[in-house]
């Protein structure tokens, strides 16, 4: 399961600003985003297409970790 984090936030370039008011919307805990990631389901589950960016990000990042090509799921 991809763990999206705040360094996978930073890379999609998203405004750290716009970030927090949106966690709030959605009813998730930006410090406990901040402190662990988020589960890439749970930021799927929103159904925004900037979650989704970040998504893909993570999943490059864990891919290229894992000395692999990430899916395309």
């Amino acid at each position: 399961m991809t763990r999206v984090t705040v360094q996978d936030l930073r890379a999609s370039r998203l405004c750290f600003q716009g970030a927090r008011p949106w966690f709030r919307r959605h009813g998730l805990d930006w410090q406990a985003f901040l402190a662990t990631g988020l589960d890439a389901e749970v930021l799927r589950a929103t159904g925004d297409a900037l979650a989704l960016r970040v998504i893909a990000i993570a999943e490059a990042r864990e891919a290229a970790e894992a000395g692999r090509e990430p899916s395309n799921g």
